[in-house]
């Protein structure tokens, strides 16, 4: 998966806006400062997620943008399909399965990226402004709690994975 500029901007400014949530409105000059983003690029990309309804403009003095909801409700997947599209390496995974069951030779390499694109699908889905800004981030949350689950299993998904396509 390969993430573009745009969408690596619009996640910056997101974080921003979730670290202010119910902190008031924040102008496009503010999140372009604080985040070293270029500020016509920056209106670009919050013009979108506002039609979105993901955050709201507020008009004024005191006007900006801010987030339309908490930030524990809105999903790092959200963001990045509306700004770069499916998640998939190439395609979506429609399309991937579709190729697995048409290109049998390559049905492995097909299964792979599906997997792929699956398990990144499953950490945006699950991850969500509030775990990205919380103290330590969704790693270090992560981590400490699973990490007897992973030992156990970490090399066993990969190895099944690679041979059913074989």
């Amino acid at each position: 998966m390969k993430i573009s500029q745009k969408g690596l901007y619009a996640l910056q400014a997101m974080m921003m806006l979730a670290r202010h949530y119910r902190q008031g409105a924040i102008k496009i000059r503010e999140i372009a400062y604080e985040e070293n983003l270029p500020e016509k690029f920056l209106e670009l990309i919050l013009l979108e997620l506002k039609n979105a309804r993901i955050v709201e403009s507020v008009r004024g003095a005191k006007g900006g943008y801010q987030l339309r909801r908490d930030p524990s409700e809105i999903r790092l997947s959200e963001i990045m399909r509306l700004i770069d599209g499916p998640l998939a390496p190439f395609g979506d995974a429609e399309q991937l399965r579709a190729l697995i069951d048409r290109d049998l030779p390559h049905r492995a390499l097909y299964q792979l990226f599906l997997d792929v694109r699956d398990a990144a699908a499953n950490i945006l889905e699950n991850t969500s402004l509030a775990d990205l800004i919380a103290e330590g981030g969704p790693r270090g949350k992560k981590t400490r709690r699973s990490a007897k689950k992973k030992d156990k299993t970490a090399v066993l998904p990969m190895v099944v994975g690679g041979n059913k396509g074989d």
